[in-house]
């Protein structure tokens, strides 16, 4: 068997400006645009990517699934998802833990780890 990883789909109220905010929160861009479906990808061969679907309703309740991203300073990255209009979200994770919980614009949670460097 032989399958690969295309794309995540992340359900949104307004997916162009939802896929921008991730755009500017990973630096990607915008690949695939139709129908108010938006792909987002870090290089145009590079996999997987988002894909921003439009939905009626707003998201209620914690997701399903969620994306973890570690990166190089865990600090420096939280405040920059917060300067860009992430908040902090509560999950029941507690306070002893070395991932800070964090929703994007429309409330999907995702996870910063902790530091490469850590």
């Amino acid at each position: 068997m032989a399958l690969e990883f295309e794309q995540v789909i992340v359900n949104a109220l307004d997916p162009t400006t939802l896929a921008n905010w991730w755009c500017d929160a990973l630096g990607w861009a915008v690949f695939d645009a139709e129908d108010d479906c938006i792909e987002i990808r870090r290089t145009p061969t590079t996999l997987p990517g988002l894909l921003f679907l439009p939905v009626p309703d707003h998201k209620v309740g914690f997701n399903r699934l969620h994306l973890d991203f570690r990166p190089d300073d865990q600090n420096v990255e939280v405040e920059r998802l917060l300067a860009l209009g992430a908040t902090r979200a509560d999950v029941g994770q507690g306070d002893d833990v070395s991932w800070v919980v964090l929703a994007d614009p429309e409330g999907n949670e995702f996870c910063v780890l902790g530091s490469r460097t850590a």
